[in-house]
């Protein structure tokens, strides 16, 4: 290791800070045990009670052997498993007790660099944290490597494999092979292969644990609510008497890139849209992190921005492409690449790949103007003060995370402060001279490589895409964004000021509501949980229940397109411009019960992020390009839903499990092709001037300061007229019970398919108790399913079981269980679920069993209600609805307290044989799917049929 330069004092830097003069991040506290394991521990109380810990091993699929593929991250399952100090399988059950969620508050993951064992515990105190590092050094030391572990195992891991098989990861495969050629990362991807993880022995894998295992290649991060002297004492107690055996691993030479015949090649896969990958790649290289390098960092980034800002430009103009965008990686210690991605409009990808090397050819001839500078200046500084404005209510999971990613990539980590008064003081280095030299180097490389996948075949594709690559092509002359002072100013006015015409404090809740005198309703929550950050809901009109369930609607082209057409006189060029340096935004959503537009702001832009938002309501502006942008996107992405079961799942489940309501089907071809902007304006331009208004504001705000813009906004509105809910608008109806499941294909993977099991429960507000407390059902069954299909059986990777209650419709509630697993595995699904069901009807859950998904969802909504995201989805629509606040009063004891008996009386009343509906997803060509008697459908045949 090398030496350590001396801080201000005579003191050594720490580990992560050896040679840099970065400033040290002074919130953490950096250590070395004797046996060389290094760590670093932070005391940080956002979200109160948590503490993150985070175990890294200096190993991933790059340090692998031939025959050891995969075997990186068969070890993260296997240490998970069991270790010393847990039996096999009893680790996810103690950190379940100790109110953990398996799969989001303990979790690993394995990449080509590294393996990471997460851990965010609830609730932590010296016991749980103690018995949490016992378990985890135990993993670490000596996890459960017997035949019976890996074969029990083995089948969990190659249905992972399986499961990430289809046509995204033959691309995936195929672009890391030529883009790497020559080098480890070509071949180690870090799942493995069949051959390898079927080979693999617990001696082997044993052999492999010693090699990497060891506390000299380990680094413990521990940021929380929590003593740091605690963290370290814990943990020099568990790691401190750990050492290796044997010889230690040595880091291969991953090799260097290095200039190859074969430059290109074209991936024929029929479900995948047209889009092209290039990388023009560089040796990585080790670095000291310095702030000089980190300022060409920064200037390596405003001029890639600008880059994107133009093609952005070019694409909405109208060009031969529809996307495209340049990026700058280090990619696993392996390459220091430029990545360029383009997605073609229409057949002529050549014309695309032309126009989009023009745009980059201006960017390295001609240096960038003064303007153009100082827009992107403006937009990385407000980006970087956003980011010191939160940094006091960041995550501690966040920023252990940014430690273990600092350790992978040689780095150090700096605070937003430091980065911040970096950027600020190096305002005069961003000289069009400097830019230009930045821009070119961005773009020279020892190779230049690129892959385009097609949905058919290409004659002459790879000679064709490789003479394209090589092409001479002349420097745009026409691709410079034209800068000017516009500003929020130019934003049309709404009117005269409103005013308040009642005012009500909501018992129990630090929350206020206001009517104004033009109707609009508002909901005030001002709180300092996230430091100068103010969430905004502007909700309006009724949503899905103002549609009918009887005929389709335009609802679905509302995200496309709504607000990118515009706000008055500006377009979406313009409003990029006002915004520039802001914190400003638009997005939208549809819920049950009204249509939202959303942002998230600063208490310094919030009047005019509500002047922009009531803007769009009273003057919407109709351009038609990025409606024909979004449309021709949506076109060429469409058969990426047939690629496997889970697009199949994601574009259907939720218009079949309704009964085929129109109003959630999402739209096929025929659908796009007969959008216009002409229906287009004429299906929402109602909706947005009409129907009632409720606004919401969460968030570190003045309470004055945020009702006087409320006045000079939403209070300046004309008063809308009602859109009454319609007479047809009923709720949706859950699918009736048939003999077999209904099917559904994909033209992805023959080894690959999904089933569900669905039953209908109910919704509305009056029963809402009851539906909280099916959660703990359902966490109850799904940790069954889990363990049966993946711990057990190993036939799926991630089966799941959910809740799902409308609270503004009276039904159309459900309770489903779904899998994806191979076709022959579609049975022994359907009778797990069964045979789950039909147990928990007739016996009551243990004390234990029920323990375990009570206080995870008990920790669970302890941490959400710290954050504002969770109060404001509680809260909304409440103005109209007040039995919303009566609901909240008993919402943790709903979810916490319930006994075994009642669980059961749940389960007798809604997991019944008679009312369930099933659905598979199979490949095209299985023999099922082509059985005359369960013909399989498309939603669009279905649609036809109903």
């Amino acid at each position: 290791m090398a030496a350590a330069k001396p801080a201000d004092g005579d003191d050594p830097l720490p580990w992560l800070y050896e040679n840099s003069d970065v400033p040290v991040d002074k919130s953490w506290i950096f250590g070395e045990l004797d046996n060389g394991l290094r760590y670093a521990v932070k005391r940080n109380g956002v979200p109160p009670g948590q503490v993150s810990i985070r175990m890294r091993m200096d190993v991933g699929s790059l340090m692998e052997t031939e025959r050891e593929q995969g075997f990186a991250h068969f070890m993260e399952h296997l240490t998970f498993r069991g270790s010393t100090h847990v039996p096999d399988g009893e680790a996810k059950r103690v950190w379940q007790r100790l109110g953990a969620t398996f799969g989001s508050d303990s979790n690993a993951e394995t990449s080509p660099t590294q393996t990471v064992y997460k851990l965010d515990l609830p609730d932590a105190n010296r016991t749980s944290l103690d018995e949490s590092l016992k378990i985890l050094s135990g993993m670490a030391s000596s996890p459960g490597l017997s035949i019976t572990a890996v074969n029990a195992e083995r089948p969990v891991v190659l249905a992972e494999l399986r499961e990430r098989a289809g046509p995204q990861s033959n691309v995936q495969n195929a672009t890391r092979k030529l883009f790497f050629a020559g080098q480890l990362l070509a071949s180690r991807a870090p799942i493995g292969t069949p051959e390898t993880l079927s080979g693999a022995t617990p001696q082997m894998l044993q052999l492999f644990h010693q090699r990497w295992y060891r506390p000299e290649k380990t680094v413990i991060v521990i940021a929380g609510d929590g003593d740091p002297e605690l963290f370290e004492e814990l943990l020099k107690k568990h790691f401190a008497g750990w050492s290796g055996k044997g010889e230690a691993g040595s880091i291969p030479d991953f090799g260097q890139p290095r200039d190859t015949k074969d430059i290109s090649e074209i991936i024929v896969e029929p479900n995948v849209p047209q889009f092209i990958s290039m990388m023009i790649a560089r040796p990585w290289e080790q670095v000291e992190d310095t702030i000089a390098y980190n300022q060409q960092i920064l200037i390596d980034l405003l001029a890639m921005q600008m880059i994107n800002r133009r093609l952005e430009a070019r694409a909405r103009a109208g060009g031969s492409y529809l996307q495209a965008s340049v990026g700058q990686d280090d990619v696993s210690r392996s390459v220091d690449g430029t990545f360029i991605s383009i997605i073609p409009l229409g057949e002529d990808w050549e014309a695309a790949l032309s126009d989009v090397r023009a745009v980059i050819a201006d960017a390295t001839t001609i240096a960038p103007s003064e303007a153009d500078i100082a827009r992107e200046i403006a937009e990385f500084d407000a980006a970087l003060a956003i980011g010191v404005e939160g940094y006091p209510s960041e995550a501690a999971r966040k920023q252990a995370d940014d430690i273990v990613n600092a350790v992978d990539i040689r780095e150090t980590v700096a605070t937003p402060q430091v980065a911040l008064d970096v950027f600020r003081a190096m305002r005069d280095l961003y000289t069009p001279e400097r830019l230009l030299a930045s821009t070119r180097k961005l773009f020279t490389g020892v190779s230049t490589r690129a892959v385009m996948t097609s949905p058919n075949s290409v004659e002459n594709g790879n000679s064709r895409l490789a003479d394209a690559l090589q092409k001479s092509v002349d420097a745009a002359s026409d691709v410079r964004v034209v800068q000017s002072d516009i500003g929020f100013d130019s934003l049309k006015r709404i009117g005269k000021k409103g005013s308040v015409k009642s005012v009500r404090k909501i018992e129990r809740f630090e929350v206020e509501q206001l009517e104004l005198a033009n109707g609009v309703r508002v909901l005030l929550f001002p709180n300092k949980a996230e430091r100068n950050k103010i969430m905004v809901n502007a909700r309006f009109g009724n949503g899905f229940s103002g549609l009918s369930p009887r005929q389709e609607s335009l609802a679905w082209s509302g995200a496309l397109a709504l607000m990118a057409s515009g706000v008055a006189n500006l377009g979406q060029e313009d409003l990029d411009k006002i915004t520039t340096g802001r914190r400003i935004g638009l997005s939208f959503d549809i819920d049950n019960d009204a249509f939202e537009i959303t942002a998230d702001t600063r208490p310094s832009d919030l009047e005019d992020q509500l002047h922009l938002i009531a803007a769009k309501l009273a003057f919407p502006r109709w351009d038609s390009a990025p409606l024909i942008r979004a449309k021709a996107a949506s076109l060429i992405g469409y058969d990426s839903f047939s690629a496997s079961p889970q697009a199949v799942l994601e574009r259907d489940l939720e218009w079949l499990i309704r009964g085929k309501d129109p109003r959630w089907k999402t739209p096929d071809k025929a659908d796009f092709e007969q959008l216009t902007p002409r229906n287009f304006k004429q299906f929402w331009k109602p909706i947005l001037a009409s129907g009632p208004i409720e606004l919401m504001l969460f968030g570190d705000f003045d309470r004055d300061v945020a009702v006087e813009a409320i006045l000079k906004t939403f209070g300046a509105l004309k008063k809308r007229k009602s859109r009454p809910v319609l007479a047809d608008a009923t709720a949706p109806d859950f699918p009736a019970p048939q003999a077999g499941p209904e099917i559904l294909v994909h033209k992805g993977d023959v080894d690959r398919a999904a089933a569900m099991v669905a039953w209908p429960t109910g919704g509305g507000l009056e029963d809402i108790r009851e539906s909280r407390k099916l959660e703990i059902l359902v966490a109850i069954f799904n940790d069954r399913l889990f363990e049966i299909l993946r711990s057990q059986q190993g036939a799926s990777y991630s089966p799941q079981v959910f809740n799902s209650w409308p609270a503004d419709f009276e039904t159309g509630g459900y309770i489903g269980a779904q899998s994806q697993l191979t076709p022959d595995n579609i049975d022994r699904f359907y009778n797990v679920v069964a045979m789950i069901a039909k147990d928990l009807r007739e016996n009551p859950v243990s004390a234990d069993e029920l323990t375990r998904v009570v206080e995870p969802l008990r920790q669970l909504i302890a941490r959400a209600s710290s954050g504002n995201t969770f109060w404001m989805s509680q809260m909304e629509g409440a103005s109209y609805k007040p039995q919303k606040f009566v609901a909240l009063r008993t919402l943790l004891s709903d979810y916490t307290v319930i006994t075994p008996e009642e669980v059961q009386a749940l389960a007798v009343k809604y997991l019944d044989d008679g009312t369930e509906w099933k659905l598979a997803v199979l490949p095209e060509l299985s023999p099922v799917a082509a059985n005359d008697n369960e013909p399989a459908i498309s939603q669009a045949e279905a649609a036809g049929s109903n």
